[in-house]
């Protein structure tokens, strides 16, 4: 069974301006840019039946579209780096979602995920990187920022064993509502999927 995690995709304009920070960094084995995505809650291993009924509790979330932006870079292993990322500008509904995604996994019984929820896009895996070259590739490049773009789905991905970095499939797609559009306790209105 194929790993599983569910993630924000980066669209093609944020991509190709996270793809300007490649290079210049010994040690590093940068991410191809169509594997860009922002993770928003690891599965893991899982049976085939825990996997469909991860999908059909994915598939009932009812959340609004929402804006991101990525801005800064930064490395995950303080005194041994092992991982280059760009930042995520907080979104409050990209929270929302991502807490409403934890609560469906632990419901199914998955353990809850040990680490802090850091919302980040994964540049490079780092290995035998010098923390001199990694603080000075970060310092030239702290000011990145990318143009405003709208989430309009979140995705269910999958991955080959492998040391990290893709290939990525899309396994499912799960829409989010247009802004516009409301859910209002008494009539529920109807939004197109």
């Amino acid at each position: 069974m194929p790993r599983l995690f569910v993630a924000l995709e980066v669209p093609r304009n944020a991509a190709m301006s996270l793809s300007l920070l490649r290079g210049g960094l010994p040690g590093a084995r940068w991410i191809d840019v169509e594997n860009f995505h922002i993770t928003l809650r690891f599965i893991g291993d899982i049976d085939g039946r825990t996997a469909d009924e991860v999908v059909d509790r994915l598939d009932r979330i009812e959340r609004p579209e929402f804006q991101l932006s990525l801005s800064g870079v930064g490395s995950f292993g303080s005194k041994k780096p092992h991982s280059i990322y760009a930042g995520v500008t907080p979104a409050p509904e990209m929270y929302a979602l991502q807490a409403e995604i934890e609560r469906i996994c632990q419901r199914l019984g998955l353990p809850a995920d040990p680490r802090k929820f850091t919302p980040h896009v994964t540049l490079a895996r780092l290995r035998n990187a010098r923390l001199d070259d990694v603080v000075g590739y970060l310092s030239g490049r702290g000011n990145f920022f990318s143009s405003p773009f709208m989430v309009n789905r979140f995705v269910l991905m999958s991955s080959k064993e492998s040391v990290g970095g893709g290939p990525y499939v899309t396994e499912e797609v799960f829409p989010l509502y247009e802004s516009g559009w409301s859910l209002g306790p008494s009539t529920m209105v109807a939004h197109p999927r």
